[in-house]
Order: C-alpha cells, then sequence, then structure tokens
C-alpha cells in the first residue's frame, strides 16, 4: 500500500512539473521565433510550484526523504532514537496543520477581497489557491496520522517499530535503493532488447 502511494504521487509530482517544463518550452519557443508570448507560463508556474509543494511534502513523509541532520542519529542510544523518531513525526503533523491553518486565512482574505492575479490573465486567485488548499489538506491529513501512528507506537512501548518505520534513511538504505532501482531499469531494457 505505501509502495503504491509513493508510485501516486511521485507520478503525480512529476506530472505537473512536466507539464509545466513543457509550457515553459513552448512559452520560450514562441517568444523566441514568432515574438509571441502566451502571457501565462510564470502565473502557472507559480501555481504548479505550490501545488507540486505540497504533494512533495507527503511523497517525501512516505519514503522517508524528508532532511534530517541525522549525523549524530546512529550514535545515540535506541531509546534516544525512538525519541527522536516520534518528536519529528509529531513536529511534521504540527507544520501539516499550522500550514493549512495559515492557507485558510489566505483563502478567506481573497474571498474577502476578491482578489486576482496581477497578471494579464487576472486569474481569480480562489481557484489556484483551493487547489493549493486541498493540497496542503491531504499532505496535512497524512502528516497527522502519520503523527498519531508514531505515537501510537511510542507510548504502547513498540519502540523497535518506531526505530523501523520511522528512522531516517542511512546513505546505504539510500544507495541500495539506487541500485535495485538501476538493477531494475537495467533488466526491463535488457528483456525489451531479447
Amino acid at each position: 500500500m505505501k509502495q503504491k502511494l509513493e508510485r501516486l504521487l511521485a507520478n503525480l509530482f512529476g506530472v505537473v512539473f512536466l507539464g509545466l517544463s513543457l509550457l515553459v518550452t513552448v512559452e520560450t519557443v514562441l517568444r523566441k521565433a514568432f515574438n509571441f508570448s502566451l502571457q501565462g507560463a510564470a502565473e502557472l508556474g507559480g501555481y504548479a510550484l505550490a501545488v507540486g509543494s505540497a504533494i512533495g511534502f507527503a511523497l517525501a513523509i512516505t519514503s522517508r526523504s524528508h532532511i534530517r541532520v541525522d549525523v549524530f542519529h546512529e550514535r545515540f542510544p535506541p531509546a534516544l532514537q525512538a525519541f527522536m523518531n516520534w518528536l519529528s513525526a509529531v513536529s511534521l503533523g504540527a507544520l501539516g496543520l499550522f500550514l493549512v491553518g495559515v492557507c485558510w486565512r489566505v483563502l478567506t482574505k481573497t474571498v474577502e477581497y476578491g482578489s486576482a492575479a496581477q497578471t494579464p490573465w487576472a486569474t481569480p486567485l480562489i481557484y489556484p489557491q483551493s487547489v493549493w488548499y486541498a493540497a496542503l489538506v491531504a499532505f496535512a491529513v497524512y502528516a497527522v496520522v502519520h503523527a498519531l501512528h508514531a505515537c501510537r507506537l511510542y507510548f504502547t512501548g513498540q519502540r523497535e517499530a518506531l526505530l523501523v518505520e520511522f528512522h531516517p534513511k542511512s546513505a546505504k538504505e539510500e544507495l541500495k535503493e539506487e541500485l535495485e532501482d538501476l538493477a531494475q531499469r537495467s533488466g526491463g531494457e535488457l528483456k525489451g532488447q531479447a
């Protein structure tokens, strides 16, 4: 289940930024070759970055890729490692709730003032901000569920499970994943050539 969610989020993240890169390419070619602009690539880029970031946050939780300073993490005793893993999960859940709260205030001000983008399209900001809000809510829900799971493990004394499921990826783990991915891609290419 976790791998399917990770793959779905990664694909969604990739589609958002692949679409954006295609739009920027078309915009650049039109400007250079025909002295014509679509007038919206920068605006859409900002929206894609906002939504893509929220998707990326959730993806990072799923793949344990959030950056943590873990130079000393493996040197600490298991009890302290478990506490730090629990604290990081709870902090991430709190951050998700904070971001949703801030975004909600932005949305209410947008509705109150009837705000529109300061671009040639003059897009009513309620539309892209609503998508941004929905993506942040999804991240926050996932982060809170993740934090609650960490709390359940921590407070029921399941420290080993907490260490396994919530520790930051080590350089060895990341290298192993990359080598497995390379082997899988190479195997697929070899099968296609046979």
